[in-house]
């Protein structure tokens, strides 16, 4: 189904994950900027996302929430204190939350009078209509709702519906996963210039191998183990690499990693709602 044409969506708060959001619905094209409306705090956020996307910036709560949709965009830290006239201000709007860990009941009593709601976990590749975004809402969505939650999924990238149990989980995995790809393309990168490559050389290196290797897996129907090993020859020098990495328990950091990720995003579901 698609969206009416009369459709609007409105965003609070115009940090990253908002401003990669509306680059994707600008992107494909459904989207007019006179349709999408932002408010944001106090600084220049708001006004430099307006300006550069021409979306309407809002002066107020209530002409925010003249949109139908409402995507709840600001620090999951911000939410206890959220402005109260939210509860009535989104009564019959369907509200979608981006907040990390802020669980479906915590936003129902922020939100009572929402016709549904739903959390969506994207990530900042989402920016170039390549994101990942998990997702779930709290009733089954109408067919109008659904247009509107799938247009928005399908502007950021690929996503799955998950149980909501789930949503910690692939919070640490794919939410905040791209910054352990860039951290570790950063150390990659370093290590060529201290093996004795030239910067500029180094950061190309260590980009495309990425991106390379990426794509590779995408198209591949091996597992990475599989991968890995075509490219292992006994005793050569990937084998010494990543005996290297074994030795360092590369695995076990990750894992500790991801949960320690995983332990801050349930930590953020116990934080308490607005009063």
């Amino acid at each position: 189904m698609a969206v009416a044409s009369a459709s609007r969506i409105a965003f609070l708060g115009a940090g990253n994950m908002a401003a990669a959001m509306i680059d994707g619905l600008l992107g494909q094209g459904g989207w007019s900027p006179s349709r999408i409306l932002c408010l944001a705090g106090k600084g220049a956020t708001g006004p430099a996302l307006a300006a550069r996307t021409g979306i309407v910036l809002a002066t107020s709560l209530g002409q925010l929430l003249a949109a139908d949709t409402l995507v709840i965009a600001f620090k999951p830290q911000h939410l206890a204190s959220a402005d109260p006239r939210l509860a009535q201000l989104t009564a019959g709007k369907f509200v979608i939350s981006v907040l990390a860990g802020k669980r479906l009941t915590t936003l129902a009593s922020v939100f009572p009078a929402a016709r549904n709601l739903a959390r969506f976990m994207p990530n900042t590749p989402a920016r170039i209509g390549a994101g990942m975004t998990g997702w779930c809402s709290a009733r089954p969505l109408t067919p109008e709702d659904l247009a509107i939650a799938q247009s928005l999924l399908g502007a950021l990238g690929r996503s799955v519906e998950i149980l909501e149990a789930q949503m910690d989980a692939l919070t640490a995995v794919s939410g905040s996963g791209p910054a352990y790809v860039f951290e570790f393309a950063a150390a990659l990168r370093d290590a060529a210039v201290a093996a004795g490559l030239d910067p500029r050389t180094a950061r190309t290196l260590a980009l495309e191998t990425l991106l390379g290797s990426a794509r590779l897996l995408a198209a591949s129907p091996l597992e990475p183990e599989a991968l890995r090993d075509q490219v292992t020859s006994p005793n050569g020098t990937t084998a010494a690499g990543l005996r290297r990495l074994a030795g360092g328990d590369f695995r076990c950091l990750i894992r500790e990693t991801v949960f320690a990720a995983k332990a801050r995003s349930e930590e953020l579901s116990q934080e308490p709602p607005a009063p």
